[in-house]
């Protein structure tokens, strides 16, 4: 029973969260500051989320750095996401088993 609770609070918080600045906000924001602020929002949250995981996905840490290092060089020189990503997890993979060789 108080499974279901919990699930209706969470639905309940989410829902208000996502309706609440549309029911105060009637007018268009002016506020450069506010409307840069909300303009990387997005992006701060999709780093915070992703960059644990990257780091943390792999058995080795030293690995991860390695691909998220190869995924930086790859995507500053504008590869596409593919190859960006079949990189990364190239090199996620060498690193380990060169890892796992050595000790």
């Amino acid at each position: 029973m108080s499974f279901y609770l919990y699930v209706l609070v969470m639905a309940g918080v989410t829902y208000l969260i996502r309706v609440i600045p549309l029911v105060l906000i009637n007018k268009e924001i002016k506020n450069r500051f506010i409307k840069s602020f909300l303009y990387y929002v997005p992006y701060a949250a999709l780093a915070s989320m992703t960059f644990p995981a990257i780091l943390f996905s792999t058995t080795q840490v030293i690995a991860a750095a390695a691909g998220l290092v190869v995924a930086f060089i790859m995507a500053f020189r504008e590869k596409s996401l593919l190859f960006v990503a079949a990189f990364a997890c190239l090199t996620v993979f060498i690193v380990e088993q060169g890892m796992a060789l050595l000790f």
